[in-house]
């Protein structure tokens, strides 16, 4: 065989030898022996073969080298399409500025090399994954391509060699073809097998699929031979069945061809049952039947089933055959296959659509014939895709597959026009989404329950649950944005009618029927779906059509729509069984058939000029239109008013979603728009009374105090009257499609959110409802947007309140915006909940009462309208009908009389339907001037229908019905006895009964019925004979009914203007409270803004203004400024008012009774208190107050509330937080913070920090000096030191521990752990972990510790030595020293180990001395620092306030003096007393002591003043700061002669020489420092060592100026923390000063000097005080350094060289723009694992690196952040999250989200990116943070802790 001797040759020579095989003219010979080495190398029987792959590569390469090949193969590449694909989670770019189409997208790389400045653009992380679009112009604008695909590469790069891809043509078919059999060949139904055996397949065939994605990624050249080869049909035909006698092929053909089968829409078998219907096809009401009929016919189905499982058989009917409607046959069919390509998708689609798969298909999209020929496949697969997705278990992750690429597809305009023509695009999409939805239909229960015909989709199910119809809408609303497609959608009528049968789906959905007796068990949340399946399935296409009908063109499409509308409506009134009455206590939300034919009218007449009249149908179907939707917005306000309750939360949830932002111009617009239609077309009497009867609040308007609901709770009246008057006011003055502009729309819609409440800009874009469809011209983020915003909004910047909540960018309305546009009815038309009305209300009265324009309680302002668009005005009429002058009438009147369930808004709703229709006359009759009387007109409460004539007419008697209790019925009895006595004169009793024949009759009901009629009977239509439900009509009474009703009449003589006079009076409680003179000055406009009495007068100003009998009347009424009679002197009503106003007045009257009382109470108890609590509330808070000697502090404890003394027995505690800080160790020496690095050059280098140095300086002590000394050289605790702080509180330590006790047994509390000793403080809430004892006695040393002393320097150095000498006393065992213990156990328990044992044998005293002192050290350092690193602002800092330094000066102080010093090392007798050698009591093996000069000086002095006895005396405190002066002056001479070159050196130690004569010399420092340059150039030359680069240093000249100022830089650290500590000890107040006056205030206040000096003359030299001869003690220390024989000179350079100062400690410097920190980070690996972090952080402190939450990085079970936190900061750290910008903070084991410093152009925050806007650097919230950290205050300000678990 010659295959086998070709297999056993290598690899390179054989692909070279075939190759040339086959360039040769006659290559048959060739063909065949690759044909059977192929043959042998992919025998698809030996599965999934490494070694098959790499023939492959070999054999493509022909002889050279894979990688060779490609880079050749990649230099043809003519692409000019970027083209890669992503998967999820990528981050990629969307620039609305460049796109064409919506789904536009970038990849990073083409983004940043494109110019995208100040575009519209944002960061997004793709959910299904995508593909780059640069370089297509179909997709974007050209401006937009990157610098790459901007120059058309294509054009010249060089053709192809033929040879160089011959192998691959041969090749590539036969890979292929062994890739599919594979696949076919590991097929197995899903339902018999598990998912784990796909996986499986998939998971062998791994390597081949990504060596196909890497032959797309060579580049034009080779994608072009693929598609060669997945086009080719030869080839297929020739290799799918299998050569020869291959039985292997032949059965995977046969598996393929049987899994074919099941790929039509309707299987086979199904098929053949429907065969029947089938052969019915093509009626012409084919589509239609849909409804109708095939309802019926499925019902009669399933009726079977019914008999056996009772109700069940709704749920499971059968499905609706579909197969008459399709027009395309080809649709249901199975599939049939003609290339590579279609056979791989369709295993691509039966294996649920691997990732890799999908990624190789599209990324064989920038070949041009592939995209055509792939699209094609895609589009005949479609119905098949669909299929798979509905079985699919995981429909979330295919969907997302599925929209991944056919977004690449049919966002190509003409990609998706020329398949829409090839391939019928259209009529799949819409059949398949018929067949999706056809699998969860349900009978319909609206209105007639039983002989429903109407079947809608449930809900509940999966399919809608789930959105797994999602990428099918999606796709079809993409393919609609395209104009083309939709105008083909629109031309094809048989189109059109499934489409409204599809819709028609989900008219009615999700019934909710009203709970009548007991709560509902389950509360189903399937109301979700329902709304989402409406806006995406419904209203979201409409959007897209609604585009394309927006000129004067395209109106003949309008008309078809609205045509199939009205007809489908019809159909489904017919088939629910509606005659006219709604059916009770039935909601349903979803009317999108209502809402297309709103919509599509609005457009219509808005955008096309059409004649509304011509699209609306007969009266009868508008009364029938307008039922469901006035339905809807009745239960509005009965879910409000709690009407709903026992049908639980959900019918809530309901009701917002109907209005909520998203939904609003989908759901509640259209429904008024329609609502607003019918009643402008409508009898306006009939829509009236239809409104009040739909809020069943009929019963309520009488004029009778008393009457009978029978529908609704007393306490429900109020709500639903108000209801009705609202959506009254609503429907009459809602412009939104009534002829406002869209950018008057947008305008009033920022309005009324603004007025709401400030918005972010985010949130103000979330809330505005755009049209939801991207291509519409409202797109948020338009310029339109931006020009609105700053029209109406001012702007508030980001700030950040004390209390640690962080505001965002906010933006609030203009004074203009509240004077002139505030508009309430828009407001309670778009909230969502009630309060937020009344957060709108509390805004405005807080500017009116800001602007001065009015005080009060403001009622809701009255806005005028824009004019109504020509077709619309019908709906004025609204306001001039009788009906509604009645209502307002009788509301009028029962205000005034206080009727019961009168509220102020039902008042103000009357008065705004008032006002409008005053402002909105009806144009064609001129109202006459003088009333006419129509004496004989049966329904005469009023003459005429304009309200201008009606507001005066006046009624005298109306008719009532009355229950028979009511108090009219006893008045009228009473004038019936009246009557009988004589006195009484016939005349009266005429009268009376002459009016009755006027007296008004009203019911609202017959009223509606007659006009219902009416309309019927002048239509004659078919439904006057339908039979009307009993329900509605007759009432049903409840046993035990309720007292009988009468008639009655009442005398009423009043019009509208005399009883809006009297409310008026009514509401400002004067008699005459109206004069007519005023009211001709009242100017409308100026009125604009009061309350209800200010409305009253403005309406009455304009109806005097519009008509001269209107201001007769008032003339009239106003005239009788007598106070007008009430009509009935007994009248009960008017008694009641009166007896409210006498009984409001005495309320008023003991309210201020009691106030007053009350207050002096208060007043007495305050001043009781006081006495007592001042003098120890100062003692406390300010330890360095004075007062009498023999008293003891006292301290109030904050539990027991008990003032006391501190004792030894009941010793009292401050609660204090001990927390370990590095803030110290982070500072540096520059002034300038250092940066964050963002590129790979930069880095940060942690040597020159304050921890580093003084880590290095003990590591070199400890080499060469002696443990116990190197231990009290130096302080530690600049990393991980200990930190006390305290709020200032005090309570008794056992009562501290009673309350832990408490607190251990709540578990509520669980923001801190109660174990770890953490609680917070009884009485300001701070957070604590420990008590810190009080020391008993008096508060500071006063009286003779203060004296100041004249004793001579060498007394007091005698008195300081003897005192060292006394041994430390052990306390007497006693609580108070029992707390001490236990608080240094605390102490130490705060910081890691690392941290304090510094020592060579841990554990040690040396260590532990060394901790200690270091603990005070670290407290005076961190309060210099939080005072600004010096002490010239004084003793008025806060910190000194709250600072509990003295008390653990004493409790330190008490542990320290334990441990006694051996007096032979006592370095008080080597800083004091010159010593003759001491050379010979130095052991050999023992290591010297630390010489004085390398001594760190602030440690001595904190070491001296804590062992020696306490208290101290102030002078002998005095004399060690004098002494230690001296040591840390000769340091700084020592220090800065280092700093010289040579030549200055000789030249000043000359100078030296020559002062040392003169007197005072030892206080000059030429002549010390001459003398320490000689002593130290003497034996060892120290200066030698570093000779060479000291010339370099010292570039400047020095002068004695530059000299005097750094020798006082250098030891202004000392004398600051000796002021402070000083300060704390003595309560000496600080006084502030200039920053230049610093040092000589100081010395000054430390005493050593005496008369205070400026600056200028002060000389540092002059604070000296010797005790002993300042140049042998100097000669001395020098000494000590050159007698250290093993020292090199360099260490000691080193360590002389100290330099104390450090800035202060700062975070590092971020850039301006959050992109360069996300760039470089989100793609960065991780230096501890190296794999890119799922989500990297970053440490503000040092910039390390770290994984968040990453396992990878965990170590003992901690993970990486919580591990650097105590690295780096001793358990405090401060990460940045780069992926959610945010920051975090971690302090010990709990952690806390601060926020984000980084905000957008708009101040707000970017939590998780997910608006990807660019983000810039808050100065000012960087600066807020760093201050947290720097003072340690994160645990106070920021309140939302929780534990971490070790787990970040």
């Amino acid at each position: 065989m010659m295959a086998a001797s070709l297999l056993r040759r290598d690899k390179k020579t054989t692909a070279a030898h075939l190759k040339a095989d086959l360039r040769r003219t006659d290559n048959s010979s060739g063909q065949r022996q690759l044909q059977e080495l192929l043959d042998s190398v992919l025998n698809p029987e030996r599965g999934s073969d490494p070694e098959a792959l790499e023939w492959c590569k070999w054999l493509l390469a022909g002889g050279e080298g894979f990688d060779e090949f490609c880079r050749t193969v990649r230099s043809y590449d003519n692409a000019t399409l970027c083209g890669l694909v992503w998967t999820a989670n990528f981050v990629a770019y969307r620039c609305r500025t460049c796109g064409i189409s919506p789904c536009m997208s970038l990849c990073a790389e083409c983004f940043n090399n494109g110019d995208h400045t100040g575009h519209d653009f944002n960061m997004f992380r793709s959910q299904a994954g995508g593909a780059c679009d640069c370089g297509d112009g179909n997709v974007m604008r050209e401006s937009g391509f990157c610098s790459r695909h901007r120059l058309k590469t294509g054009e010249n790069v060089p053709l192809v060699p033929r040879d160089l891809l011959l192998m691959s043509e041969m090749v590539l078919p036969r890979f292929i073809i062994t890739i599919i059999q594979y696949l076919r060949d590991g097929y197995v139904e899903p339902e018999s097998a598990a998912d784990r055996d796909l996986q499986k397949v998939l998971q062998q065939l791994e390597p081949q699929i990504s060596f196909l994605e890497e032959l797309t990624k060579m580049g034009g050249a080779m994608r072009t031979v693929l598609t060669k080869i997945l086009t080719n049909q030869q080839t297929f035909k020739e290799l799918s069945m299998g050569q020869g006698e291959n039985v292997y092929a032949k059965k995977n053909y046969e598996k393929y061809l049987s899994a074919l089968k099941t790929s039509g829409l309707v299987s086979a078998e199904e098929r053949g049952s429907g065969g029947a219907a089938a052969g019915a096809t093509e009626s012409p009401g084919g589509a239609l039947c849909l409804l109708g009929a095939t309802a019926a016919t499925s019902i009669e189905d399933s009726s079977k089933e019914e008999d056996q499982d009772g109700l069940q058989g709704v749920g499971q009917r059968k499905r609706v055959k579909l197969s008459s409607s399709t027009k395309d046959p080809s649709i249901m069919d199975t599939l049939k296959h003609k290339c590579f390509l279609e056979e791989l998708l369709f295993w691509t689609i039966k294996y649920e659509f691997p990732q890799k798969m999908v990624t190789f298909l599209l990324n064989m999209l920038p070949d041009q014939d592939y995209k055509i020929t792939f699209t094609k496949t895609f589009v005949q697969h479609y119905a098949f895709i669909m299929k798979t997705l509905m079985k699919s278990h995981e429909s979330d992750t295919m969907s997302n597959r599925i929209v991944h690429i056919s977004v690449q597809l049919f966002s190509n305009e003409e990609l998706a026009r020329h398949v829409t023509e090839e391939c019928q695009l259209l009529d799949i999409m819409v059949t398949v989404l018929l067949y999706m939805m056809e699998s969860c239909l349900i009978k319909s229960e609206l209105q007639d329950e039983d002989n429903n015909r109407h079947v809608v989709v449930n809900c509940g199910e999966a399919l809608l649950k789930n959105n797994t119809y999602w990428p099918l809408v999606s796709d079809f609303i993409n393919i609609l944005s395209h104009q083309s497609v939709a105008k083909r959608f629109l031309e094809d009528h048989s189109l059109l009618l499934l489409w409204m049968s599809f819709v028609s789906f989900f008219q009615g959905m999700n019934l909710n029927k009203r709970e009548l007796n007991e709560h509902v068990e389950f509360e189903s949340q399937t109301y979700y779906a329902a709304f989402a399946a409406e806006l995406e399935a419904c209203a979201q296409p409409m959007w897209g059509l609604l585009t394309h009908c927006r000129v004067k063109e395209t109106h003949e499409y309008t008309k078809t729509v609205v045509r199939y509308c009205l007809e489908t409506l019809q159909m489904w009134f017919d088939a629910i069984g509606f005659v006219d009455e709604p059916s009770l206590n039935q909601l349903t939300f979803h009317l999108p058939l209502h809402r297309y034919y709103a919509m599509f009218l609005s457009k219509g007449v808005k955008c096309q000029g059409l004649d509304l009249d011509s699209l609306l149908p007969d009266q009868e179907m508008l009364m029938k239109i307008m039922v469901h939707p006035l339905q809807i917005q009745a239960s509005l306000s009965e879910i409000h008013s709690n009407m709903w309750v026992r049908n639980g939360l959900q019918i809530k949830g309901q009701a917002m979603t109907y209005v909520q932002s998203h939904f609003c111009n989908s759901m509640i617009d259209p429904d008024i728009y329609l609502l607003q239609v019918c009643a402008s077309r409508l009898d306006p009497d009939y829509f009236i009374s239809s409104v009040f009867e739909r809020f069943k609040v009929v019963d309520l308007l009488t004029m009778a105090s008393q009457h009978q609901n029978t529908v609704l709770d007393s306490e429900q009246e109020r709500p639903m009257l108000e209801g009705a008057l609202t959506f009254l006011v609503i429907l009459t003055s809602l412009r939104i499609h009534l002829g406002m502009s869209d950018d008057e729309i947008l305008r009033a819609e920022m309005v009324s959110q603004l007025c709401m409440n400030d918005r972010t800009h985010s949130s103000l874009l979330d809330l505005i409802p755009e049209n939801p469809n991207p291509k519409s011209g409202v797109v948020p983020g338009s310029c339109s947007f931006e020009e609105m915003l700053s029209g109406v909004a001012d702007f508030k910047a980001p700030v950040f309140e004390p209390g640690g909540s962080m505001q965002q960018g906010m933006y609030t309305p203009k004074a203009e915006v509240w004077e002139k546009e505030f508009d309430p009815i828009m407001v309670i038309l778009r909230t969502v909940y009630r309060r937020d009305v009344q957060s709108a209300m509390d805004r405005y009265a807080a500017f009116l009462k800001q602007s001065g324009v009015h005080t009060g309680n403001p009622w809701p302002p009255y806005k005028e309208r824009t004019p109504l668009h020509p077709c619309y005005r019908g709906l004025v009429r609204l306001l001039h009908c009788k009906t509604l002058h009645i209502v307002i009438f009788t509301l009028l009147y029962k205000i005034w009389m206080d009727h019961q369930n009168m509220s102020e808004h039902v008042l103000c709703m009357v008065l705004y339907l008032i006002e409008l229709g005053l402002d909105n006359q009806i144009q064609e009759d001129k109202v006459e001037e003088e009333p006419c009387i129509e004496e004989h007109c049966h329904d005469s409460w009023f003459p005429g229908t304009s309200l201008l004539s009606n507001l005066h007419h006046v009624i005298n008697y109306v008719r009532v019905r009355v229950p028979e209790t009511a108090p009219e019925v006893e008045r009228k009895r009473e004038r019936e006895r009246e009557r009988e006595t004589p006195a009484s004169t016939s005349t009266e009793s005429s009268t009376f009964g002459q009016n009755l024949r006027e007296a008004q009759v009203f019911s609202l009901v017959a009223e509606r019925r007659r006009k219902f009629q009416e309309i019927i009977n002048r239509s004659n239509h078919e439904a006057s004979q339908a039979v009307r439900p009993k329900s509605s009509s007759s009432r049903w009474l409840p046993p035990g009914s309720p007292p009988q009703l009468v008639t009655e009449i009442l005398e009423i003589r009043e019009s509208m203007l005399s009883l809006l006079v009297k409310v008026h009076q009514k509401l400002s409680a004067k008699q005459n409270s109206l004069s007519f003179s005023r009211l001709s000055e009242v100017d409308p406009a100026q009125h604009s803004h009061g309350d209800g009495i200010t409305a009253i007068e403005r309406i009455l100003a304009k109806a005097v203004a519009r008509s001269r009998h209107s201001k007769r009347c008032l003339q009239d009424i106003c005239g009788k400024v007598c106070p007008p009679i009430p009509p009935k002197k007994n009248s009960p009503g008017d008694k009641k008012s009166m007896d409210k106003e006498e009984r409001r007045q005495r309320a008023r009257e003991r309210q201020q009774k009691l106030l007053a009382e009350f207050a002096s109470r208060q007043k007495s108890f305050m001043e009781t208190a006081m006495d007592v609590e001042s003098p120890e509330a100062d003692a406390v808070m300010d330890v360095g107050s004075s007062e009498p000697l023999d008293s003891e502090v006292l301290y109030d404890c904050v539990i027991c509330g008990q003032s006391g003394p501190s004792t030894e027995d009941r010793p009292t505690g401050l609660v204090v937080l001990l927390q370990a800080s590095s803030v110290l160790g982070h500072r540096c020496r520059s002034e300038t913070p250092k940066c964050l690095p963002t590129t790979d050059e930069e880095h940060i280098y942690p040597e020159d920090t304050c921890g580093a140095a003084h880590d290095v300086r003990l590591s070199v002590m400890q080499r060469y000096f002696k443990d116990s000394s190197c231990l009290q050289s130096v302080s530690i605790g600049w990393d991980g030191g200990v930190y006390v702080q305290t709020c200032g509180h005090t309570l008794h330590i056992d009562c501290h521990k009673s309350y832990m006790e408490s607190l251990r047994n709540d578990q509520v509390l669980q923001g801190f752990s109660v174990d770890k000793g953490e609680f917070t403080c009884p009485l300001c809430r701070q957070f604590a972990n420990s008590v810190l004892p009080c020391r008993p006695g008096r508060g500071t040393e006063t009286g003779i510790w203060h004296a100041p002393s004249n004793k001579s320097m060498a007394t007091l150095v005698k008195e300081v030595e003897d005192l060292q000498e006394q041994l430390g006393i052990f306390p007497a065992e006693s609580n108070l020293s029992k707390e001490m213990e236990s608080v240094i156990k605390d102490i130490k328990n705060t910081t890691q180990k690392k941290y304090m044992d510094y020592g060579k044998n841990p554990g040690s005293p040396d260590n532990d001395f060394l901790f200690m002192y270091s603990v005070a050290r670290t407290n005076l350092e961190l309060e210099l620092v939080h005072r600004g690193g010096n002490l010239c602002s004084g003793g008025a800092s806060a910190a000194a306030k709250r600072s509990c330094l003295n008390q653990l000066f004493h409790v330190l102080a008490m542990h320290m003096r334990l441990y006694s010093i051996d007096s032979a090392y006592n370095p008080w007798t080597r800083l004091t007393q010159t010593t003759q050698s001491r050379e010979p009591e130095f052991c050999d093996d023992e290591r010297p002591e630390v010489p004085m000069l390398f001594r760190d000086v602030p440690s001595l002095l904190i070491i001296f003043i804590l062992t020696m006895p306490q208290p101290l005396r102030r002078e002998h405190f005095t004399c060690v700061v004098k002494v230690l002066y001296s040591l840390q002056y000769t340091q700084a001479l020592v220090a800065l002669s280092i700093r010289f070159s040579r030549e200055e050196r000789r030249a000043w130690s000359h100078t030296g020489v020559a002062k040392k004569n003169t007197p005072n010399s030892n206080k000059s420092w030429e002549s010390l420092l001459g003398h320490v340059i000689s002593e130290l150039t003497k034996t060892k030359d120290v200066y030698d060592s570093n000779s060479e680069d000291s010339s370099v240093l010292s570039s400047s000249v020095w002068s004695p100026q530059s000299i005097e100022f750094s020798l006082q830089q250098i030891c202004l650290p000392f004398l600051r923390l000796s002021c402070l500590l000083q300060h704390h000890l003595y309560g000496d107040s600080l006084p502030g000063c200039p920053v230049d006056e610093e040092f000589s205030l100081l010395t000054g206040c430390l005493g050593l000097h005496a008369s205070v000096q400026s600056t200028g003359s002060m000389s540092s030299a002059s604070c000296l005080e010797w005790n002993v001869n300042a140049f042998d003690l100097i000669s001395q220390w020098c000494s000590e350094v050159f007698s250290l024989a093993d020292t090199p000179a360099q260490q000691s350079v080193s360590l002389l060289a100290q330099d104390p100062q450090w800035t202060a400690p700062r975070l590092l410097q971020l850039p301006d723009n959050y992109n360069t920190i996300f760039q470089y980070y989100h793609r960065k690996f991780c230096t501890s694992c190296n794999k890119t972090p799922k989500d990297p952080a970053l440490c503000l402190v040092c910039g390390a690196f770290v994984c968040l939450k990453g396992h990878c990085c965990k170590q003992q079970g901690i993970c990486e952040c919580v591990l650097h936190s105590q690295h780096c900061g001793a358990a405090t750290g401060i990460f940045l999250l780069i992926n959610a910008s945010v920051i975090i903070i971690i302090r010990g084991h709990r952690f806390c989200l601060w926020g984000s410093v980084y905000l957008d152009a708009h101040g707000e925050e970017d939590r998780d990116l997910r608006r990807g806007k660019p983000l810039y650097l808050c100065e000012e919230r960087y600066r807020v943070l760093e201050q947290q950290w720097v003072s340690h205050t994160f645990d106070h300000i920021n309140k939302r802790w929780g534990p971490h678990y070790n787990g970040l």
